[in-house]
């Protein structure tokens, strides 16, 4: 790992890790979301912490930055949004049922579990993960270091080779751009008529 000591240094960092990441899959990742839209499968988003904030915004984008005029819609819900129920849970079960309990509420095989964690090991989104894959879902997601738990419990997992929570969270973010975008790209192609709307979250 390169030492930081000012911010260059910071960035130099951020750049050879951005060379090094896995681009297999995160195109991987890719198709599996156009495939769930393409089956009107839905894909939960979920994780902690700023994790938690990325989830809401991947959401936001793919549920609006999508819409090109077609009757269709991305099925997308991130499970970091509903606020009272994940309290609920948290203070009458337990703070690791918070994403798993609203998994077995709505989740039918053939959906997409996503899941954010930068060190992969936290055990509120490794338990939804496991009922993901007990519900029959296909999981997949974002994480660092060496993927944690995280990366045995996704059928497809996106690791950024980095041993810095902040350089992971930046290219975590980055990562979900180039999801969306691709995304978007797929699903605008097949059809070159019609409105379609540029997604302007910010």
């Amino acid at each position: 790992m390169l030492p930081i000591s000012n911010c260059r240094s910071y960035f130099d960092l951020l750049s050879a890790t951005l060379a090094s990441l896995p681009f297999e899959q995160v195109e991987e990742v890719t198709n599996l979301l156009v495939r769930a839209y393409e089956h009107q499968r839905t894909v939960f988003v979920f994780g902690n912490g700023g994790s938690a904030a990325l989830a809401s915004h991947f959401a936001c984008d793919l549920g609006k930055g999508t819409v090109n005029g077609s009757s269709k819609r991305f099925r997308v819900m991130a499970l970091t949004d509903n606020v009272p129920l994940m309290t609920a849970w948290a203070n009458d079960s337990h703070y690791d049922d918070i994403f798993a309990e609203q998994l077995v509420n709505f989740a039918v095989p053939g959906d997409v579990a996503f899941a954010i964690s930068g060190s992969g090991n936290s055990p509120n989104v490794l338990k939804a993960l496991d009922t993901a894959k007990r519900s029959g879902c296909i999981t997949t997601g974002l994480t660092g270091f060496s993927g944690g738990g995280m990366r045995m419990l996704c059928d497809s997992c996106i690791v950024v080779p980095a041993d810095n929570m902040q350089i992971i969270e930046d290219l975590h973010v980055c990562v979900a751009h180039s999801l969306f975008t691709c995304v978007r790209a797929s699903i605008a192609q097949p059809s070159t008529s019609g409105p379609k709307l540029v997604s302007r979250t910010a």
